[in-house]
């Protein structure tokens, strides 16, 4: 289980802040939508949030 989480689904959620962060970056840099980026912004809030869950769950999971 715990090899599961800090191998495949860690990476994984760490990786999708990293994408959406940068598709917001990037929008910005181009002058898209304000309101695009407002979202993306709220989207990478809600995926660092998962992120930490799992990073909390896979350290907790480690200790036992």
């Amino acid at each position: 289980m715990t090899s599961f989480l800090s191998t495949i689904v860690l990476p994984i959620a760490v990786g999708a802040v990293a994408l959406v962060l940068l598709l917001g970056l990037v929008n910005m840099m181009k002058g898209g939508s304000p309101n695009r980026s407002q979202n993306l912004m709220r989207l990478r809030v809600l995926l660092q949030f998962i992120a930490i869950i799992i990073t909390m769950v896979t350290v907790w999971a480690m200790g036992r």
